[in-house]
């Protein structure tokens, strides 16, 4: 009897194929919940109702491949937004770039340790996956299914 692949398990299998050294995966797991908070605040800074719009937009996307991912990014960018309602307006533009380039520049850190390149180089879908990848470290951790 075959046994089927879920679509989230293969996704998460083709990236972790760049990201197998310790180091990378520490970086990314500061770097990506980082990027994450800095484009929902630039898109913040447009109006709060598109970075409410850009999240629900990746949450629909992560619902078709996992409920408990989906569940996990909802408080993460649900905790993000919280934190940008609570942040003096003047403060969200400037930090968001500043952070956005820092993170990028600790993502692309990481891959030159890895000797690989980033895998949304490949297929942009990969932009959103990395949350995923990150989450799936803490969720077996903590001994959580996804």
């Amino acid at each position: 009897m075959q046994t089927s692949t879920r679509k989230i398990d293969a996704l998460l299998a083709i990236y972790a194929e760049s990201h197998r050294n310790p180091v990378n995966e520490i970086i990314h797991c500061i770097c990506i919940p980082a990027i994450i908070f800095a484009a929902l605040g630039l898109w913040w800074t447009w109006h709060p109702l598109v970075a409410l719009l850009a999240a629900v937009l990746a949450l629909l996307y992560y619902c078709s491949l996992s409920l408990a991912f989906a569940a996990g990014m909802a408080l993460m960018m649900g905790a993000m937004l919280l934190v940008l309602a609570l942040l003096p307006s003047a403060w969200i533009w400037p930090l968001s770039i500043a952070v956005f380039v820092l993170a990028w520049i600790g993502q692309f850190i990481g891959h030159h340790i890895e000797g690989k390149k980033p895998s949304f180089f490949d297929d942009l879908r990969f932009l959103l996956i990395g949350p995923l990848f990150v989450l799936g470290i803490f969720y077996r951790r903590w001994q959580l299914r996804y």
